[in-house]
């Protein structure tokens, strides 16, 4: 879905890549069609737009329709590319944009975390193997983190602390140090405080894709992950590790947060008799004054 409008300069400088892209991916033989959503202020903007383009197009009467695509897809701004499955509509890449210049990445799904980070981990005594940190039940941290940074300096040996109760208690918990070091030599003298794993420092681009997979926007950042799947567990890991009786620290499930009831006006209600099959359950939210 191309969110483009013809009185906008990025889309025009990037309407002819994207057409010079979209016939590229046909010509090696990909299955791949855009449709353009308009945000042009009058249709004859719209018609003389779209003369330019190799694709289809919704129509500009379709007002409505733009506007709920816009709303479902969280389109801020323009030009913006949605990448979908084309049997299912899945989500394949918000940033369309960038990914599609890469045909040999198609069908351009977003990596994975087992891609961003490869072969090979840093440890204290030598390299890790990434699939050695794969663990049914596990968790992997990812602490996004710098020697710069005086709340990382404060933070950083509360964690190490609580890393090593959760290791004695039993459980399995690994975290890699992604850093925003200005150099290597404190990136080397911050991870010689820490009792485990990092990314390399020269791997840049890696601690990129990371930091835009997780929409990591600042630091210190905890990134808690499943450790056999890779999927996010918590996004708030800084403060959710503090309580080791919440591992694997998914955060609270609408049951979790509801408890065992709710009032009536005839006496209470039990929440397991609210779980109804093809039911909605509404929450609320408003007050008297």
């Amino acid at each position: 879905l191309y969110f483009s409008a013809h009185w906008c300069p990025p889309c025009k400088g990037y309407t002819p890549k994207l057409a010079e892209q979209y016939k590229a991916v046909a010509a090696a033989g990909k299955s791949f069609e855009v449709i353009f959503v308009s945000s042009d202020r009058d249709e004859a903007s719209f018609k003389e737009y779209f003369g330019e383009m190799p694709w289809l197009a919704l129509p500009y009467a379709a007002r409505k329709t733009k506007a709920a695509l816009s709303k479902k897809y969280k389109v801020n701004g323009i030009p913006t590319l949605i990448l979908l499955d084309g049997a299912t509509g899945e989500l394949l890449n918000k940033d369309g944009r960038s990914a599609v210049m890469e045909i040999a990445d198609f069908p351009w799904r977003p990596p994975t975390l087992w891609d961003c980070l490869g072969e090979e981990v840093l440890g204290h005594d030598g390299d890790v193997e990434v699939a050695d940190l794969r663990k049914e039940g596990g968790v992997l941290g990812l602490y996004f983190s710098a020697h710069w940074c005086p709340p990382c300096k404060g933070y950083t040996p509360k964690l190490a602390e609580q890393y090593k109760a959760v290791a004695a208690a039993g459980k399995s918990f690994e975290v890699i140090f992604v850093s925003s070091d200005r150099d290597e030599a404190s990136f080397k003298e911050y991870f010689g405080e820490m009792p485990w794993l990092a990314l390399p420092y020269a791997a840049r681009k890696t601690k990129a894709a990371l930091s835009k997979k997780y929409k990591v926007n600042g630091i210190p950042t905890l990134i808690l992950l499943d450790g056999a799947t890779g999927e996010l567990l918590n996004k708030d890991g800084r403060s959710a590790v503090m309580e080791i009786a919440d591992f694997p620290w998914r955060p609270p499930t609408l049951w979790d947060c509801l408890g065992e009831e709710v009032l009536g006006h005839d006496g209470d209600v039990e929440v397991a008799d609210l779980r109804k099959e093809g039911g909605v359950l509404g929450l609320y939210f408003s007050a008297h004054w």
